[in-house]
């Protein structure tokens, strides 16, 4: 964790979407146990500034969640309003092919490279610091991308299996990578670079097949006149240089300025971002500039109440993705997008193959971060962590690329599973991310004939078994060669899956784990995440209830232990049904976003083959917000 000592948003805060703020800033970091699996190795970094993603996330969200209807609303302007589902899976094919990108983000801020006196921050370090307009345009002299190669940025994109590239265009600070006739704040007027720094790039991504996409920081404007500024009132700022209108700053910079990349540039993708103070009236001349890239990609983040082509969680992965909806994932390597010479809390490649698995067996796409410093070099564990999941990606593309979400909407407690149509049958590739300690693999709930099963790696065949419960896999003893970091295996099934429900069962040490994405949420409760770890949230009504269907395998006495967490100092009471009747106060923790706190409320005697449902309900007396990260039933040895 690095300090930071005035609140700011978290980086480049992308706009969070309304699901952020559903789950109370659940959203900001890395894994989940999604109702496809649970992977418990992930998760560890990008510990910053929650308390400062709350207000960004109440600027940005609130209107997204009064504004975001079931169905979404057609708008003037909107090149797609009138698009039918045919003409939307063409346009869609390549991105839903592609599921995984490479983001950049690169400008002036990477000359500080993470520290302005005595504040420290990437590209949000002119807002953080406060940075005056005239003294950050001197640093912009720093920034000579000298050993810029957009070749070898394209090849490495390349190699790490990535179908496409984003790069930031514009970002909040205003400067643009590339020469704008509406302003001289641009790579080749005021910095260092003196030159266009997009084109060669575009040109380079293409040349290897690649898609090319661009960031455009719309609202946001740290440097021009009116621009929008974050927890700033309209056409203020920390400097009088940036008091302005902004709906003169939408005319004469943001609009003609997407007219030019739009038509230079031709990008395949339009990345929005932080609609701070936008409208459907302002948004309206920004959307219908996409009809000059016909069948141009874009976010939901203009803002308006646009609905935008796909969802964009930000270091943050859905529980349970986003049905029905495209939805991208973009993640950072470290905990910053911009450089920072200091930070040096990469993720581990192990990780990112988490991620990355995790992302896809919930039908979504994975964008993930590279942050150059001005000189233009790619600092080496990006490189480095690339060029290892390249080598991954070689060996396991065939389930990632074009791969759809899991068939299973339960727990698969080893791993991840992800899906292709194959003619009339069904191909699953199942990602094993933590090998059971019985190598026991079981597709709970799978009805379909299961008509082949092998390695990925090599296509060696291995044996299926068959439960009361599903089909299962018994690994052997040594699977080495099979795969690396991710084991996957390739199941051929006749016709589409059919997957039943299946109570909770446990897992192969024994212990039955109850956790949220496997529970029934009775009332206003919500699945969320922070910090890596699952929570059941929003539980502030004492009439809500969580439960769980639970079949027993064996008889014996088991330890019955909560996990659950109050902000409040004066714990409520909570009880725990169905295996005995329990109560206990809810620990309370000032970490309370992710410092669950186990209570053992004592044992309980199951008898083989039971069904039960496992309650837990609010003692309604004094009743206060809660969050319960998990129930577990552990086996008392002898």
């Amino acid at each position: 964790m690095k300090a930071a000592i005035a609140p700011s948003p978290p980086q480049n805060t992308h706009n969070a979407p309304a699901n952020l703020l559903r789950a109370f800033a659940e959203d900001i970091r890395g894994k989940s146990l999604c109702k496809a699996g649970a992977w418990h190795g992930v998760g560890m970094g990008m510990r910053r500034r929650l308390f400062a993603m709350i207000p960004v996330l109440l600027l940005t969200a609130i209107p997204a969640i009064a504004n975001e209807p079931t169905v979404p609303r057609v708008f003037e302007g909107d090149p797609y309003a009138n698009e039918t589902k045919e003409q939307r899976d063409e346009r869609m094919a390549w991105w839903r092919e592609a599921k995984f990108g490479m983001f950049i983000h690169w400008g002036v801020y990477a000359v500080l490279a993470g520290e302005y006196k005595d504040t420290r921050d990437a590209e949000w370090i002119m807002r953080g610091g406060k940075i005056p307009a005239d003294r950050y345009r001197e640093y912009a002299k720093g920034f000579t991308a000298e050993n810029y190669d957009p070749a070898a940025w394209a090849d490495l994109a390349k190699k790490a299996g990535m179908r496409y590239v984003v790069i930031t265009s514009k970002h909040h600070d205003g400067f643009a990578l590339y020469p704008s006739e509406v302003t001289d704040w641009d790579a080749a007027d005021a910095a260092g670079a003196k030159r266009d720094l997009l084109a060669p790039l575009a040109k380079a991504v293409r040349d290897q097949g690649m898609k090319f996409g661009l960031y455009y920081s719309h609202a946001q404007d740290w440097m021009h006149p009116g621009g929008a500024k974050w927890r700033y009132e309209e056409g203020s700022g920390w400097d009088e240089a940036h008091k302005g209108s902004f709906d003169k700053y939408l005319e004469t910079i943001a609009v003609p300025q997407v007219r030019e990349i739009l038509t230079r540039y031709q990008p395949d993708v339009l990345w929005w971002d932080t609609p701070v103070d936008m409208t459907a009236e302002r948004a309206k001349p920004l959307i219908e500039l996409l009809k000059l890239r016909p069948g141009i990609i874009h976010n939901d983040r203009l803002g308006g109440g646009y609905h935008g082509d796909t969802k964009t969680p930000e270091n943050y992965i859905p529980p349970a993705g986003y049905p029905g909806r495209d939805w991208e994932t973009c993640m950072t390597m470290n905990d910053n997008w911009g450089f920072v010479r200091d930070d040096h809390d990469w993720k581990s490649f192990e990780e990112i193959i988490g991620q990355l698995v995790n992302i896809v067996s919930k039908g979504g796409n994975y964008l993930l971060n590279v942050g150059p410093d001005a000189t233009g070099r790619i600092p080496q564990p990006s490189i480095d962590l690339l060029t290892r999941v390249g080598k991954w990606m070689e060996e396991n593309g065939e389930a990632i690329y074009g791969a759809q979400a899991s068939p299973f909407s339960c727990r698969v407690p080893w791993g991840r599973v992800t899906t292709k149509p194959d003619g009339s049958d069904t191909v699953l590739y199942l990602h094993v991310l933590d090998v059971p300690q019985d190598r026991k693999l079981l597709l709970p709930g799978l009805k379909n004939e299961v008509l082949s099963a092998g390695f990925l790696a090599d296509g060696t065949n291995i044996e299926l078994n068959t439960s009361r419960y599903g089909p299962y896999i018994q690994l052997p003893a040594d699977n080495a060669g099979k795969g690396n970091v991710s084991t996957t295996l390739k199941l051929r099934i006749k016709g589409r899956p059919d997957v039943g429900t299946i109570p909770i069962l446990p897992d192969a040490d024994g212990i039955y784990r109850l956790t949220p994405v496997d529970a029934r949420l009775n009332g206003s409760l919500e699945l969320g995440q922070v910090f890596g770890l699952d929570r059941i949230g929003g539980w502030g009504d004492p009439a809500a209830e969580v439960s769980w269907d639970v079949k027993t395998i064996q008889s014996g006495t088991y330890r019955l232990i909560v996990y659950s967490v109050t902000p409040d100092e004066a714990g409520p009471m909570l009880g725990v049904h169905g295996i005995g009747d329990f109560e206990f106060q809810v620990p309370a923790s000032k970490q309370w976003r992710r410092d669950y706190q186990p209570r053992e409320l004592g044992t309980v005697t199951l008898r083989q083959d039971e069904r039960i449902e496992v309650k837990l309900k609010p003692v309604a007396e004094g009743w206060k917000p809660v969050y319960v990260h998990q129930v577990e039933l552990v086996p008392v040895r002898d």
